[in-house]
């Protein structure tokens, strides 16, 4: 079992900044990649940015492509989304997720352990 607290999140006008944490216990190990996702009211949950444990090169997705950047502190087990230059179509509860895959899918149905979700609301 691989257990993921989510921290961070909250309120801030178009343009601010946030940075969202999630802290990883349990079964981890060196075979992990981790991921955020997000999910906006009445949208389908979608993939944001993703790292794999073996390998440092992330993965965004195109909509937060130089805005959002994703970091791993391997001796915390924690991973952290910095989010700057924020836009009301970033509002949406952000998840943090784990898989097993190297490279990380897209397909929020690949990944097998999740975060609580927290709430980031970009005021406009």
């Amino acid at each position: 079992q691989v257990q993921l607290v989510e921290s961070g999140g909250g309120l801030v006008q178009t343009g601010g900044s946030l940075r969202l944490s999630c802290a990883a216990s349990g079964r981890t190990g060196t075979l992990d990649t981790m991921a955020w996702f997000r999910q906006g009211p009445g949208k389908e949950r979608e993939f944001v940015a993703a790292m794999s444990w073996r390998d440092d090169s992330p993965y965004y997705a195109d909509s937060v492509k130089g805005r959002f950047t994703i970091s791993i502190d391997n001796a915390a087990n924690t991973v952290h989304l910095q989010m700057n230059a924020l836009k009301p179509e970033d509002t949406a509860v952000y998840y943090c997720a784990r898989t097993g895959f190297a490279t990380p899918p897209r397909r929020p149905d690949e990944y097998d352990y999740w975060g609580q979700g927290n709430q980031v609301t970009v005021s406009s």
